[in-house]
């Protein structure tokens, strides 16, 4: 059946939108896109390589969206982080999908690149997408689609926060930083950061989350010691749960401030050589629907 075959494609179509938007929402809108292209495809014949076809599709569509989106995230108030992909560390089917995710670290500087960029080296060195269907995706030769990647790859490789350890490691390190931050031990903290540690916050315009990237050992320290020790002034009823983000170490946290209004965050870190390199804390609860329903 058709839409059985649709269906067996949807899991690999959401990862890829996924990878190029860094949006859940807007990756499911991508693919429901795409789904509606292939029938009145399939109305005017046969498509024989499915995967290729839908992939290229897909492709498209995000290329599309991704430009629409550049001016929106322009204006954008503060600073934007990726939807987060949470899942339970008991649930051995959540964690064996999300350690095949892609990163925060890496979804972050993605968003960096121009459109043609992002698409290029998502579906050529993500997917293996041969450089004469990103071209045709691109609207463009191939020689020009080879560039696209090139530059791609190389401000990714500039831009990227290192990220290097295994989840043990970045469980390791991330309670370490937790544990230091919360009891204000600046030289403890300080131990746990790289040099050239940056933390970004995305609240969205909604919640506080600085306007700016906090970069530096010494700022990134007295931002986190600051933050949570207002936060365990401010909020009741907190609970601070271990979880999976995008396969990486991280904390769903939740609370409620003393009016009554619920908290709910979600902090992982990019970690390299026993330190974090980069922390990401997602506040916007427009990008946290799909937690809160946890």
């Amino acid at each position: 059946m058709p839409s059985d075959a649709f269906e067996a494609e949807r899991p690999h179509l959401l990862a890829v939108a996924y990878r190029m938007l860094g949006s859940r929402a807007e990756a499911e809108d991508a693919v429901q896109e795409a789904w509606l292209r292939y029938h009145k495809a399939r109305a005017g014949g046969e498509i024989h390589d499915l995967r290729g076809w839908l992939t290229t599709i897909t492709g498209r569509i995000c290329l599309d969206v991704l430009k629409s989106a550049r001016v929106r995230r322009e204006a954008y108030p503060g600073q934007w982080l990726p939807e987060p992909m949470v899942s339970r560390l008991d649930d051995p089917a959540e964690r064996v999908t999300q350690r095949s995710e892609v990163s925060l670290a890496l979804l972050v500087v993605l968003e960096k690149l121009t459109p043609e960029q992002r698409v290029a080296v998502v579906l050529h060195d993500a997917f293996g997408v041969p450089f004469d269907e990103v071209a045709a995706v691109l609207n463009t030769s191939v020689p020009a689609a080879r560039q696209h990647a090139s530059r791609g790859r190389r401000a990714v490789a500039e831009g990227q926060a290192r990220h290097t350890a295994d989840l043990p490691e970045q469980r390791k390190v991330l309670d370490a930083f937790l544990a230091a931050a919360a009891s204000g031990d600046l030289q403890a903290l300080a131990a746990v950061l790289a040099p050239e540690v940056v933390a970004i916050g995305d609240g969205g315009g909604v919640v506080n989350a600085g306007l700016n990237p906090v970069v530096g050992l010494d700022r990134v320290a007295r931002f986190y010691i600051g933050i949570l020790s207002r936060r365990a002034r401010d909020y009741t009823d907190v609970t601070v749960e271990p979880v999976l983000v995008n396969g990486d170490a991280g904390v769903l946290v939740r609370g409620r401030y003393p009016d009554g209004r619920p908290v709910l965050f979600v902090l992982t870190v990019a970690v390299a050589d026993g330190r974090v390199t980069a922390v990401y804390n997602q506040l916007n609860p427009a990008k946290l629907g799909s937690v809160d329903d946890r």
